[in-house]
């Protein structure tokens, strides 16, 4: 039966795919599904039209409706939308490479293969960080290159790491635990390490990402 709905899915035409998104799209952005006239003052189409595609979406077991509730439509699990795909990284910012910046949140993401996503049985997703700096040169991790972060809080000793300072500013350095301090070494003769007695550290690097123009 499952598979039969994920064929139907596929085969949905675009004016029911605009419906479907637009219902998801709504409720991520407001928390709470659009009422039927909602969708059909977006859409510009009649609120006999919407409720005609609605029942066909729930038919084919894509979207679950209560009965006589005006927000009730949840996209269900079975539902495939041509812009959600397991490969879009969300590009989070930039990172530092040279002296600590503020990681800054942005909207974009980075399209990456699946060699990038979250290891299998992961809490939380894989994100990108494009790098500022040359401090990390030496591991080949130049200025502009998009790292890779797999959000893990316990590195091993060794390993590129993501650390939030205690002063809230972020930087990519390679994680060193020693007796009595925390190294956060660069790869540049350039640079010297930063020593901090504790350290919030924001994921591993997995990855490294450059563009050649």
């Amino acid at each position: 039966m499952k598979s039969r709905k994920k064929a139907e899915n596929r085969t949905l035409t675009p004016r029911k795919l605009e419906v479907l998104t637009a219902i998801r799209d709504w409720s991520r952005s407001n928390g709470f599904s659009p009422t039927m006239q909602e969708l059909a003052d977006q859409l510009n189409i009649s609120k006999v039209t919407v409720f005609e595609h609605v029942n066909t979406l729930v038919k084919k077991g894509l979207l679950r409706r209560m009965p006589h509730k005006a927000r009730s439509l949840e996209v269900t699990s079975l539902a495939r939308f041509p812009d959600d795909r397991t490969t879009l990284v969300p590009l989070a910012g930039r990172i530092a490479a040279g002296q600590p910046i503020e990681a800054i949140e942005d909207s974009e993401v980075l399209d990456l293969e699946g060699v990038f996503a979250a290891r299998r049985g992961s809490e939380a997703s894989n994100f990108a960080l494009q790098v500022s700096g040359d401090s990390m040169v030496d591991d080949q991790i130049a200025d502009g290159d998009y790292v890779i972060i797999e959000p893990r809080k316990t590195p091993k000793n060794g390993e590129v790491v993501v650390a939030l300072l205690e002063n809230g500013e972020a930087t990519l350095k390679r994680f060193y635990r020693e007796k009595q301090k925390i190294r956060l070494q660069p790869a540049n003769d350039a640079y010297e390490p930063i020593y901090v007695d504790q350290v919030d550290i924001q994921g591993v690097v997995v990855g490294v990402v450059r563009r050649y123009r």
